[in-house]
């Protein structure tokens, strides 16, 4: 087997860390699989001369080459950016892109590099992922691709996209598992002191960070939810409150929100259990209580389908330790 040819695609901006994380994973990778394993040719390539990178690295790069997959790296996306005006400044960049995935070869996006993708036009009726964080602005950039928020990787007919930062050494570890083998990967990750067993970003979704819905109407029934988050749901009673009929409610809380009522409140009701597990000792079946279930093992459930861990797994990888 010859090395697999793994070429960085730097760019103006981009995050530095993004450019070297699977290229550092590959280069233990290679140590661990020993001498006669062929291991990885990694370049890190660039249609211009000079990169600086984020917080101002200047990047050593080569010209632009053929490889067998290219990692294409995220950049700073903060909250009022010119999207296109940002993306048109990468121009060479995303034409680089096309041609190479034209050619047939494989590239993989990190974070919010999955834009520089869309822009090239890769994630048209294709599975996607990003930054749980970005995750909505990116279907709305691109409708046509299969927006997948809660995965890790996704990798749909040779185009691959991660969520953010560390989701780099879950997809260099799948490459490292398919490349040099599942001992290999497995070694490398507990080298590198990498979780290889997690499989969805959900559990890392902070609430607070995301736009809320809604209106005024909306808001003012999110609000009595949250205030009586451990009480029986009773939709009647509910309505009662805001002089409406349930039948109203509903159609107007749906149409400013895309949701119901209830499933609002059960992921408030979630957000506050992650909250009581990372933060306090009490049981499980006393924050399920706290939280308005009685039944422990209906709670544990609907925990496990909004995190994807069951509550004490959450508590073990999350609990804040005192300082």
């Amino acid at each position: 087997m010859s090395a697999l040819r793994v070429g960085v695609l730097a760019y103006p901006g981009c995050f530095a860390s993004e450019v070297f994380g699977v290229p550092d994973l590959l280069t233990m990778a290679t140590h661990v699989a020993g001498p006669d394993h062929a291991g990885y040719e990694v370049s890190i390539i660039s249609p211009r001369r000079r990169v600086t990178a984020s917080g101002g690295a200047a990047l050593a790069v080569s010209p632009l080459r053929e490889v067998d997959v290219l990692v294409v790296p995220g950049f700073e996306l903060v909250p009022g950016l010119d999207m296109d005006a940002r993306l048109a400044l990468l121009a060479p960049e995303i034409a680089a892109i096309r041609s190479h995935t034209a050619a047939g070869n494989a590239v993989v996006s990190i974070c919010v590099g999955a834009f520089l993708l869309a822009e090239a036009g890769l994630l048209d009726r294709r599975r996607a992922t990003t930054s749980w964080l970005f995750a909505d602005e990116l279907a709305r950039r691109c409708p046509d691709a299969d927006v997948r928020p809660d995965h890790l990787v996704v990798t749909d007919e040779g185009v691959t996209t991660t969520a953010a930062f560390s989701a780099m050494y879950d997809f260099a570890l799948e490459l490292i598992r398919r490349h040099s083998g599942a001992d290999v990967a497995r070694t490398t990750a507990r080298v590198a002191l990498v979780d290889d067993a997690r499989s969805s970003q959900t559990p890392y979704v902070d609430a607070r960070l995301l736009p809320r819905p809604g209106n005024e109407f909306s808001h003012r029934v999110m609000r009595r939810l949250d205030q009586t988050l451990a009480a029986r749901y009773d939709l009647t009673a509910l309505s009662d409150t805001f002089n409406v009929s349930t039948r109203t409610l509903l159609r107007r809380f749906a149409d400013e929100t895309g949701q119901s009522p209830l499933e609002y409140l059960q992921s408030s009701r979630v957000r506050r259990a992650r909250h009581l597990l990372e933060t306090t000792d009490r049981t499980v079946a006393g924050i399920s209580t706290a939280v308005g279930y009685q039944d422990s093992a209906t709670f544990a459930a609907l925990f496990a389908k909004h995190t994807g861990r069951r509550p004490r797994d959450y508590r073990a990888t999350f609990r804040r330790t005192a300082t």
